[in-house]
């Protein structure tokens, strides 16, 4: 029993660290002339595409959905994935990286607020500690404290916008869960996000990039599989088994993941202060292991 208990945040914490290593494939399709919005496209339509290839083959079954529950696919797909990338990488623009990242992750905290007004999640001690540390760990991941940082308004608002739309999928897909299973929730969410996506559409840019790099296929095929449709499926499929809360805050193990990645595999150096968040964000996962 208690070992069926820690599968799902097991498969919660595999898939941060799956968004944790996007940075393998983003740094490379960007390098290459693509904008944030066409890699959005990639990403969202890349997953899009693959789901619904896979289970038009697999199980047809996931497609079956009640049309007065869309718009909780809605809200998984175009809400969260959708709303909170662009928010994230308009805030890029106008504040430093450190600040956008801290700002997303003020995710867990929307979460555990929504969930405790919707379905009166307690709470606890162990919750708010855990929240904190990994609040703190991300802060020192992210470099808030290195000094440097560039803040506006706007920027810090659509931060906190790209935080709110990122818990929203963690509570839309609550209740999708409540009728559907992860894979049905999955492929709809992407349904709508890869639809919505398509706004993003630079035909002459995508052209361009993938006509003089075509191995760049292979990056952005990797993007789709082990940065998107997987870890999703992961994160959906633990949440089913987790409160809303908890599932965000271990979550929160990306960044540490986003760290690691860039200094293993892009020689980034690794300061006091990034150990130090390493640590906080693990001991913040730990308490809710």
């Amino acid at each position: 029993m208690k070992t069926q208990k820690k599968t799902p945040a097991a498969a919660i914490l595999a898939a941060a660290v799956l968004w944790g290593v996007i940075g393998l494939w983003n740094r490379r399709l960007m390098s290459a002339g693509l904008s944030p919005l066409s890699i959005v496209l990639v990403r969202n339509l890349g997953g899009c595409i693959l789901l619904t290839a896979f289970f038009a083959f697999r199980d047809r079954s996931v497609f079956r959905v009640e049309r007065r529950h869309l718009k909780y696919f809605f809200g998984t797909g175009v809400a969260s994935v959708v709303l909170f990338t662009v928010c994230y990488f308009s805030c890029q623009r106008l504040c430093s990286l450190a600040v956008a990242s801290i700002l997303l992750y003020t995710a867990p905290s929307f979460v555990v607020v929504l969930s405790a007004v919707l379905w009166k999640e307690s709470v606890t001690g162990k919750k708010l500690l855990a929240l904190f540390l990994t609040l703190a760990g991300c802060a020192c991941v992210c470099g808030v404290f290195g000094g440097g940082l560039s803040v506006t308004t706007p920027g810090i608002l659509l931060g906190l916008g790209a935080g709110f739309f990122y818990a929203l999928y963690s509570i839309f897909g609550r209740y999708a869960l409540a009728h559907y299973g992860a894979m049905t929730v999955t492929v709809w969410t992407f349904l709508f996000a890869g639809t919505a996506s398509l706004a993003f559409l630079r035909p002459a840019e995508l052209s361009g990039a993938f006509t003089q790099n075509p191995g760049l296929l292979l990056t952005a095929l990797a993007l789709a599989i082990f940065s998107t449709a997987v870890p999703y499926i992961l994160y959906t499929w633990g949440l089913a088994e987790t409160e809303p809360g908890r599932a965000s805050i271990l979550a929160s193990l990306e960044p540490v993941a986003a760290s690691l990645t860039g200094v293993l595999f892009f020689g980034e150096p690794m300061g006091t202060l990034t150990v130090l968040g390493i640590l906080c964000v693990l001991a913040g996962v730990y308490i809710l292991r």
